[in-house]
């Protein structure tokens, strides 16, 4: 016979055998449940086609289960869209959804998405940014839990998610340092982005590490690349290590490098920087890089909200640790 009557949650507990409470705390991915109780209780959710009634439970418990996702730059997508990913993949695992607002670098705008996104009700605010820079606080503004990632609030009663960008340099030296590289350079981008400041001081603070020459700061792309190295090597022909502050640089170096009839890593090792794998392994050779872990910024900024939401908020500044991802372009140095 066909069921006349709506599947509830009460039907999916007694097939499972679990009490209701038990149910839904399976279907709501909440930690208490064994991994073998929360199976049985999502077969038999499976089985009745059980469908829970989201409107319902958001009256219920004052919660709609979504999240107001702001960013001001989605164009600069390869460092949002990874942390975008990472904050998305964690919060379907709780079988929450989220609204994406792109204010493009626009007050105006995004004072609208923020008043949009509180009509709608979200339970949360992520504040996405794109360059780990510290940015004005929202959080005056909006009434619910907010977590800043890939950006750095300027009140520390907030709390941001960034990426290590000191320690992931200091990866990088002590990797160069290790292969027996001694005379190390640096060639990065903009000296008014933070992160290119915060890497080349940790990367010359490193024990081990005698930098040939200044820094040299310029744009993030190759053709500053290409062109840092050619003056770079025309004052010090015999530097054996370039740590670069992005991969699109590193690229361009390794490019003058060929030109200039420098073997790599044989000759010249070089390191470059945010495992851009479009760029890192398409290099000739493939790049030995820093990887941010973007994704699992976005999955600690979803983390650090669910702890808001529950009564434990937390402030301050959480660094989450980069990795070094070695490929051809490092080598131990050539010993006569």
């Amino acid at each position: 016979m066909a069921r006349t009557q709506a599947v509830t949650l009460t039907d999916v507990a007694r097939l499972a055998g679990v009490s209701v409470a038990t149910a839904s705390k399976a279907l709501n991915a909440r930690g208490e449940v064994a991994p073998a109780t929360r199976q049985r209780v999502q077969a038999a959710a499976d089985e009745l086609k059980f469908s829970p009634n989201i409107l319902a439970r958001g009256l219920i418990s004052g919660h709609t289960r979504t999240i107001g996702l702001l960013t001001d730059e989605l164009s600069a997508a390869r460092f949002t869209i990874p942390v975008l990913l990472g904050a998305e993949n964690a919060l379907g695992d709780e079988q929450m959804s989220v609204l994406l607002c792109d204010a493009r670098g626009d007050a105006i705008r995004r004072r609208h998405y923020i008043r949009t996104l509180l009509a709608r009700q979200v339970d949360g605010f992520i504040i996405l940014g794109d360059a780990n820079e510290v940015r004005p606080s929202l959080t005056h503004d909006i009434p619910v839990p907010v977590v800043y990632v890939y950006c750095e609030s300027d009140d520390p009663g907030d709390v941001s998610i960034v990426a290590d960008d000191a320690g992931g340099a200091r990866l990088a030296a002590r990797h160069l340092v290790s292969l027996g590289r001694r005379r190390i350079a640096h060639i990065t981008g903009d000296h008014g982005y933070r992160a290119a400041r915060d890497r080349a001081d940790a990367f010359l603070s490193e024990p081990g590490i005698d930098l040939v020459g200044e820094p040299l700061f310029g744009q993030w792309s190759q053709r500053w690349g290409r062109h840092a190295a050619a003056m770079l090597l025309s004052t010090h022909p015999d530097v054996d290590a370039i740590f670069c502050g992005s991969d699109q640089i590193a690229y361009g170096v390794t490019e003058t490098l060929r030109d200039l009839g420098r073997s790599v890593p044989d000759d010249v090792a070089v390191v470059g920087y945010d495992n851009w794998e479009v760029i890192a392994a398409e290099c000739r050779p493939p790049l030995t890089t820093v990887d941010l872990n973007l994704e699992q910024l976005g999955a600690a900024a979803v983390k650090h909200l669910f702890a808001a939401l529950d009564g434990n908020p937390s402030s301050g500044v959480v660094r989450m640790p980069t990795r070094l991802i070695v490929r051809e372009s490092t080598g131990v140095a050539r010993r006569s």
